[in-house]
Formats: structure tokens, sequence, C-alpha cells
């Protein structure tokens, strides 16, 4: 099997001068969205090498991480800052960012990570799951032009990580030999660390760096970052991320079908408090 990804959008094309602020300026939970997943991409270096060193001897998986998976992440990152400094620029976004990289740069270690390499590719398809879905969400929620560009093609990135993982994952579940119930697991502890660390230490710093006065209110944080999420919540693309989050579990078509809507009806809960 052979990846030979050419970027599909460059940051050339991000035209921040035509942002229409009188569409996005206003809108705290936007602001907050956006910052936060700023900062998740732009550390993607940290949590990339873990993943190289993972499928040590496997080198075009690496190959493909380091060269483009890592690249287009960052890529993200970089694209996602340069928006939101153009938009509030009385945010500080580097002295933030720095709060937000100690903590994070703690938490994302190698333990965290699968022991099986299968099952890492199982839970790979959960992140990329996550963040296709936000993405999608992202562009349904907006009507400012720019962004509207900037999340489709991230979101389309994204879809496209998540088909070069499940492809790596189907190599290595024949290799392995591992049973659905393992996988079932697998998918269930990514969710769970979605849901309780990446975007919450991300909004967190967000929030020390725009309210210091409640820097150790909770109830004010769970307010706050609270509103974002049900924004983000309503707007969820529910069938999408239903049936890319069950596909590593490569159920026979009628149990599939039968859970699907019943899933898709909790959907914004599985990646969000």
């Amino acid at each position: 099997m052979s990846y030979h990804d050419s970027p599909t959008w460059t940051l050339d094309i991000l035209d921040l001068e035509r942002i229409d602020l009188t569409r996005i300026r206003h809108n705290e939970d936007l602001f907050f969205l956006l910052c936060s997943s700023s900062f998740v991409e732009s550390g993607s270096d940290l949590y990339t090498q873990n993943l190289i060193d993972h499928f040590s001897g496997d080198q075009e998986l690496q190959t493909w991480l380091s060269q483009h998976w890592e690249h287009e992440k960052l890529q993200h990152g970089r694209a996602l800052a340069g928006y939101v400094r153009t938009v509030w620029p009385e945010f500080d976004w580097d002295k933030s960012f720095s709060a937000f990289w100690n903590e994070y740069g703690a938490a994302c270690t190698a333990e965290q990570l699968e022991p099986c390499r299968g099952l890492e590719l199982a839970a790979r398809c959960v992140v990329e799951t996550g963040t296709a879905s936000l993405y999608r969400a992202l562009h349904e929620i907006t009507d400012e032009p720019v962004l509207k560009q900037l999340t489709n093609h991230i979101k389309s990135d994204e879809v496209r990580h998540y088909k070069h993982f499940y492809q790596h994952y189907r190599l290595y579940r024949e290799r392995e030999g591992f049973g659905r119930y393992k996988v079932f697991r697998a998918i269930l502890r990514r969710v769970n660390e979605i849901k309780g660390e990446d975007s919450n230490i991300a909004l967190r710093h967000v929030f020390n760096q725009c309210y210091p006065q409640h820097q150790d209110n909770e109830t004010e944080f769970r307010r706050i970052s609270g509103r974002a999420q049900g924004l983000l919540r309503r707007h969820i693309p529910a069938a999408m991320t239903v049936k890319m989050l069950l596909k590593p579990l490569d159920l026979p078509t009628m149990l599939q079908s039968a859970l699907e809507k019943p899933l898709a009806r909790i959907t914004g809960k599985l990646f969000l408090h």
C-alpha cells in the first residue's frame, strides 16, 4: 500500500483581509471553539513523535505521519491561529498557547497509546472522527466566508486522515488477529479520553487568559465553556459521526443499521461533556 499525499491547500489561499468582522467578532462561543482548536492543532508535533516511535519498523506509516499528517495538522494550527489573531487581536495567543503547551506536553505521553498497534489505529480513527465532526460543525455554525472556507478545507483533511488510519488499521487487524470486543474497548477508552482531557485543557487556557479574575472559578469556567460546547453539540453531524465511529467494528449490516439511529441521538455527548 503506497501513499503520496500532496497538500490539497496551502496557507496562501487564506485571505485574512477578507474576513467579515461583523459576522464573527461578537461571537465569544466561536472564539472559544476556534482558539482551543488552534491550540490542540498547534501541539500536533507532540503526539506525532509518540506515534512515530510507536510504529517503529513500519516505515510506510512512519513516513506518512512525519511528512504528511504532522505537516497538515500544524498547518491547521497556523491557519486557525492566524484567523484568531486577526479577528481578536487583543487576545494574547502566544502567552495562552505557551501555558497550554506546558500542561498539554506533560499530559501527552506515549503511555496514552494502546499497547497493541492495531488498536491504536482504531483509536486514531476515533480522534479523526472527532476532528472531522468538529470542523464540519464549525462550518455549519458560521456564515463568515473566510472561516467557512477554512473549516471546509480542514474537515476534508481530517476525513482523508481517517481513511488513511483506517486502511492501516485493517492491515494490522489481519496481522494481529484481535477481536471486535477489544476494538470496542479501545474506541470507548479514546472517546472518554477526548472528552476528559484534550479539549478541556485547551478551553481552560483560553478561559484563563480571557478571564484572569475567574481563573480558579470552576462554576464560571463550566458556564462559559459549556455554552460554547452546547453550540457545537447542536451542530455535530450525527449520521456522519456515528458511521465513522462504528466502522472499525466491522459490524454486520443489520446490526450497524439498528445502532446508527439511537447513537445519532446522543452523538453530541460522545465527544463533549
